[in-house]
C-alpha cells in the first residue's frame, strides 16, 4: 500500500519525507490556507516546495465548481510542477472537467467521495484517484471502511485503473484496516504517521535493553 501524507505543513512533509516512506501528498484549501498563514508564503510557492520535497503525486484542490473554471484552475496549477494532481470535488461539473483533464494527460484526484455511486462515476470519467472520506462517515454513525471494501470490489469487477485513496484517516487502526482490505493508498495525517511507530512493548524493550547495557558498560 502506498502512503501519502495529508498536510500542507512544510515542516511535517520534510520530516516525513526524510523517512523515505512517502509516495505522495494530499492537500486541500483548508490545509493550504493554514500553511500560508503560518509561513506568509503564497499558495503556489507552498505547493512548489512540496513538489520539490516529494516526487509522487501532489494533490492541489480547485475551488471552482463549474467545468470551465475547474479546467482553467487545473491548467494554472499544472504549471507549478509536473507531479501536481488536480483535486476536484465530486459534482456534475467536476465529472465533466475530469474527462477533459484526463484527455490532456492531467492527473485527477476526485475528492469528497461518500458513496460507491460517486466513486463509480469518477472512475468512469477517468479519474486517476478517488478519495473516500472514511473518518467523516464514522462521525455520522456509518462504518467508513465498508465503503472502501465496496469500492475496491466494484473497481476489481470492471478492471478500473482508478486507485483508491483512503482519506480522512483518524488513527493507526484505520491504516491497518485499509491495508488489510487491499486499498491502493492511505493518505495519513502527520500525527497518525508518528503514532504508527509507537507501541508500549517497544518502549519497554528499549528501556530494558539500555538498562542491561548500562550495567555491563560499568564493569
Amino acid at each position: 500500500m502506498k502512503i501519502f501524507i495529508d498536510t500542507a505543513n512544510l515542516d511535517e512533509i520534510k520530516e516525513a519525507s526524510e523517512l523515505r516512506l512517502l509516495d505522495g501528498v494530499t492537500t486541500n484549501p483548508t490545509l493550504l490556507s493554514r500553511e500560508v498563514e503560518r509561513t506568509g508564503m503564497k499558495p503556489d510557492d507552498v505547493l512548489k516546495r512540496i513538489c520539490e520535497m516529494v516526487d509522487g503525486p501532489i494533490s492541489a484542490e480547485v475551488v471552482s465548481l463549474e467545468a470551465e473554471g475547474i479546467v482553467k484552475e487545473a491548467k494554472e496549477l499544472g504549471t507549478i510542477a509536473k507531479n501536481i494532481c488536480i483535486k476536484i470535488p465530486i459534482v456534475k461539473d467536476g465529472i465533466k472537467a475530469t474527462r477533459r483533464l484526463r484527455e490532456m494527460g492531467i492527473m485527477v484526484n476526485m475528492t469528497l467521495i461518500f458513496s460507491v455511486n460517486q466513486a463509480l462515476l469518477a472512475a468512469k470519467a477517468g479519474a486517476t484517484f478517488v478519495s473516500p472520506f472514511i473518518g467523516r462517515l464514522d462521525d455520522i454513525g456509518h462504518t467508513g471502511m465498508d465503503i472502501i471494501r465496496d469500492i475496491m470490489t466494484v473497481f476489481e469487477n470492471y478492471d478500473f485503473t482508478t486507485e483508491v485513496i483512503v482519506a480522512s484517516i483518524r488513527h493507526p487502526l484505520h491504516v491497518v484496516e485499509a491495508a488489510l482490505i487491499g486499498a491502493d493508498i492511505a493518505t495519513i495525517p502527520f500525527k497518525v504517521i508518528d503514532k504508527m511507530f509507537k507501541h508500549p512493548l517497544t518502549d519497554i524493550g528499549i528501556e530494558r535493553f539500555l538498562a542491561d547495557w548500562k550495567k555491563i558498560s560499568k564493569k
